[in-house]
């Protein structure tokens, strides 16, 4: 059973918070929300989430391999396809690790541990895409449309996902004033993880996002993901406003 990334589940919003006050410069309260995360999980995925926000945070490299060891030992215990997505960043923190402690064995070690963890996405689906655009079956969705976040940028890359309410929400972003439509697809050729998401907020690709130059193919459409409420859609709209990071074409 795969562990799934929710939004909602509030130590998620706890640690999206932080990251939040982190932005606007208000590190001390951040470091607070990431504690009160951490305080108020439930479960291993949880505490693998909390440990490694709280890790990201220490000035000091003995804390900061003690919340990251914590962190890659919840993800291990999980054993979750999903949350090995977090391994090569878990692995490659804690040997920068030790190479500060000027411990070569275990800096060699997780750093060897990090590159045998990396690789090509095994995720099997089913995948999704979300748009605004009328398609049937069988149509192909390709690379080189313009982005629906940054004006005149073309993107060399078509994008989905596995995550139902992800499709969803691109399909709520995207340009347009068409119908939102979430499509079951399926990649034509080789993908790799969206490195627009990994690695940016969370360890890994936990919301198991994609992108591939190969084109996608229709295979059907679904109706049952959980469409934003109209405060969520300006929560949305004001975040993206205020998002000035560059997008990887």
């Amino acid at each position: 059973m795969r562990m799934k990334f929710d939004p909602s589940n509030p130590i998620i919003q706890l640690c999206m918070k932080g990251m939040a006050l982190e932005e606007s410069g208000n590190l001390d309260d951040a470091i607070e929300a990431f504690i009160e995360a951490w305080n108020q999980t439930s479960d291993d995925y949880e505490r693998f989430i909390a440990a490694y926000h709280l890790g990201l945070r220490q000035n000091n490299v003995d804390d900061k391999l003690k919340w990251m060891e914590k962190s890659l030992a919840l993800a291990l215990k999980i054993n979750d396809d999903d949350v090995k997505s977090a391994y090569p960043t878990l692995y490659l923190t804690i040997a920068k690790c030790y190479e500060a402690m000027n411990d070569t064995t275990n800096a060699r070690k997780n750093s060897e541990l990090f590159h045998s963890c990396q690789g090509r996405p095994t995720d099997a689906g089913p995948f999704y895409h979300g748009s605004k655009a009328d398609l049937q079956v069988g149509d192909l969705l390709t690379a080189g449309k313009k982005s629906n976040y940054e004006k005149d940028l073309k993107m060399n890359h078509i994008y989905f996902t596995a995550n139902i309410n992800g499709a969803g929400l691109a399909a709520a972003l995207s340009k347009g004033e068409g119908i939102e439509h979430v499509y079951i697809i399926e990649p034509t050729g080789e993908f790799e993880n969206d490195p627009n998401v990994t690695d940016k907020k969370f360890p890994g690709n936990l919301t198991r996002s994609y992108r591939s130059q190969n084109p996608l193919k229709v295979l059907g459409e679904v109706t049952d993901w959980e469409k934003l409420t109209h405060s969520e859609r300006q929560e949305w709209d004001e975040r993206l406003a205020k998002n000035k990071g560059e997008i990887i074409n």
